[in-house]
C-alpha cells in the first residue's frame, strides 16, 4: 500500500501534483480475471455529471478518488471529462483533455488500468497515449466519424455504447416497436461499420445504454433481457448505477431518491446483471458491487 501515501490531496486545484511511487506494474487488458464479472469504477472530472460533479473536478481530487477506487479492488477506472447527463452542456475537447490527460496518466503510473470515458477519436487518441488501455464511447449512432479508424489502429478495446441522438435530444428520441430487438439492431449496425474499418470482432464490448434515450421501463426491459445480448457473441458491459430509474424505483412520500441514496439498489443490478452473463459493471461505488459479482460467481458457479 505504499503507493496510496503518495496519493494526492484534497487541496486546492493550483496546488503542485505529487510524484506518484506505484508499487505495481500498471495492468494489462489480459491480466483482468475471467472467473468473474468485472467492476469498472466511474471517474468523473467534471463540473457537472448528474451524481457527482464537481466533486473530483481537479487533478489533485480526481487522481486520489481514481486511486482510492483502484485500492478498494475495481478492475478499471472509467475516467471522462464531459458531461454526459440529459441536458448537459457541451465541452470543448481542449477541455476534456485538459481535465482527463493528466489523471490517465497518474492512474496508470500507479498501476491501475484506465479506460478513457470519450466521443471524441482525438481526446481517445491522447488518452492512449497517455496509458489508457480501453475506449468507452457513449456517443452511440451519432459516433464520430475518425473513431473507427483509430480503433483499427490502435487495436484496444472498444465499448460501443447504444444510444439516439444527444444530451439534448435523446429524452425525445425513446420510441421503439421492441427496445430489445431494436437496440440490438441499431448497435450491430454500427459495430459493422467498425468492422469495415478494420477493427476486430474481440475488440467490440457491447453496452445496451441504460438510460440513454430509454424510458425507465424500457431500462428494465433491457435489463430483463442481458441474455440476448450475451449471445451476440462480445463482452457485454451494463452501465446502470445511480441512474434515474432506480431512483424513481425508490420513490418514498412522492420524492425520487437521490443520486446517493442508490448505491443499494445499483448494487443490487450488479449482481442479477452478473449472474445474467454481463462481463462488467460500470458502478461509482466499487466496493459493494465487487462483493455483489463475487457472490453472484460463488453462487453460480
Amino acid at each position: 500500500m505504499d503507493s496510496l501515501a503518495a496519493a494526492p490531496g484534497t487541496g486546492p486545484a493550483t496546488s503542485p501534483l505529487p510524484v506518484l511511487r506505484p508499487s505495481r506494474v500498471a495492468k494489462s487488458f489480459s491480466d483482468l480475471p475471467t472467473n468473474r464479472t468485472l467492476v469498472m469504477g466511474i471517474l468523473n472530472v467534471t463540473p457537472d455529471s448528474f451524481s457527482d460533479g464537481g466533486r473530483f473536478s481537479t487533478a489533485d481530487d480526481a487522481i486520489a478518488e481514481g486511486l482510492r477506487m483502484h485500492y478498494a479492488g475495481a478492475d478499471m477506472i472509467d475516467v471522462g471529462g464531459e458531461s454526459t447527463r440529459p441536458n448537459a452542456d457541451k465541452t470543448t475537447v481542449e477541455e476534456e483533455q485538459k481535465r482527463i490527460l493528466p489523471v490517465v496518466a497518474a492512474l496508470v503510473k500507479a498501476g491501475a488500468l484506465v479506460s478513457v470515458d470519450t466521443m471524441h477519436a482525438s481526446t481517445a487518441a491522447r488518452a492512449i497515449d497517455a496509458g489508457a488501455a480501453v475506449v468507452n464511447d457513449v456517443s452511440g449512432l451519432d459516433f464520430d466519424p475518425e473513431m473507427p479508424a483509430l480503433i483499427a489502429e490502435r487495436k484496444v478495446p472498444y465499448v460501443l455504447m447504444h444510444r439516439r441522438g444527444n444530451a439534448l435530444t435523446m429524452n425525445s428520441l425513446a420510441t421503439y416497436d421492441d427496445v430489445v430487438e431494436d437496440v440490438i439492431s441499431e448497435l450491430m449496425s454500427v459495430r459493422d461499420k467498425f468492422y469495415a474499418a478494420g477493427v476486430s470482432p474481440e475488440q467490440i464490448i457491447l453496452d445496451p445504454g441504460i438510460g440513454f434515450a430509454k424510458t425507465d421501463e424500457q431500462n428494465w426491459d433491457l435489463l430483463r433481457s442481458l441474455e440476448r445480448f450475451d449471445v451476440l457473441g462480445h463482452r457485454v458491459l451494463v452501465g446502470a448505477s445511480r441512474k434515474r430509474f432506480l431512483g424513481t424505483l425508490l420513490t418514498m412520500a412522492g420524492k425520487a431518491a437521490a443520486p446517493a441514496e442508490r448505491d443499494h439498489a445499483s448494487a443490487a443490478v450488479s449482481t442479477l446483471a452478473a449472474a445474467n452473463g454481463a462481463w462488467c459493471v460500470r458502478v461509482h461505488d466499487v466496493g459493494p458491487s465487487l462483493d455483489a459479482v463475487k457472490v453472484s460467481a460463488a453462487w453460480t458457479k
